[in-house]
């Protein structure tokens, strides 16, 4: 059996067996994750709850496979009711973020519960990043069906070239225009560039990305913080040694 899809008047065929395939890896894979990570996100939400009085996790409206609408999860990162006082898209320097929100967001913590979603069949491991309805609306129509025939994704092509979202929104006056006017378009012909070459090795390779990304991290801001304190070592040392003149007999005592 062959599921076939269009774009521009030209089919292109998927067969039933990476679609079978697919959803298999992403329910086995999706309850491995939550299993493996279930302390983890104890330990998160207790935080969460300790540091604001607000509800652990988030849900919010987002567009899926034929349109479909969908509640998404993620842990809370901004102060009760801030998607009401401000745009929809958040940046980097973004207030209405929680001292343990921005943690969370900077190591992709936040999203660990977008899991449920991909178990339940919202979302899958890898497709184009699902979308509130608002910001659907302004997908280029020849690009639109083609984008929302697949199962959006926790990750993808679209979600690894944009990781630094935030740090481009940072500083813009007008967020949901500039992301509507300059960002969208070029997420949305990457999301349909996805759809069109999937395969069991894209998305695998897109899933190794996400862990080198997400995991690499850790290393690189633990290696970050090591020379930050051997630096500052070396300059407390350097300013509590005296200077050494010819005629001044100096000992150093260890």
């Amino acid at each position: 059996m062959i599921h076939k899809e269009a774009t521009d008047g030209k089919e292109f065929v998927k067969s039933s067996s990476y679609e079978f395939t697919k959803r298999l890896i992403d329910i086995l894979f999706g309850l491995f994750l939550l299993t493996v990570f279930a302390i983890p996100m104890l330990c998160i939400a207790v935080a969460i709850r300790l540091t604001d009085k607000g509800t652990i996790l988030y849900k919010q409206t987002r567009i899926g496979r034929y349109g479909k609408e969908f509640y998404v999860f993620k842990f809370r990162t901004m102060y009760s009711d801030a998607d009401k006082q401000g745009p929809l898209i958040t940046s980097s320097d973004d207030n209405r973020i929680t001292p343990i929100g921005k943690f969370l967001r900077d190591n992709k913590l936040d999203e660990l519960p977008q899991f449920i979603n991909v178990v339940k069949g919202d979302m899958s491991l890898v497709g184009p990043r699902p979308q509130v309805p608002r910001f659907v609306e302004h997908y280029p129509q020849e690009l639109k069906d083609l984008v929302l025939s697949v199962r959006p994704g926790v990750t993808g092509p679209t979600q690894l070239a944009f990781r630094n979202e935030e740090e481009m929104l940072e500083g813009k006056v007008d967020r949901e225009g500039y992301y509507i006017r300059e960002l969208l378009p070029s997420k949305c012909k990457m999301d349909a560039q996805y759809v069109l070459t999937r395969s069991g090795r894209s998305d695998g390779r897109a899933v190794y990305d996400t862990m080198a990304e997400v995991f690499g991290k850790l290393p690189k801001k633990l290696l970050r913080r090591k020379l930050k304190i051997e630096t500052e070592a070396v300059v407390h040392v350097q300013n509590t040694i005296p200077d050494v003149n010819e005629d001044k007999d100096v000992r150093i005592v260890v």
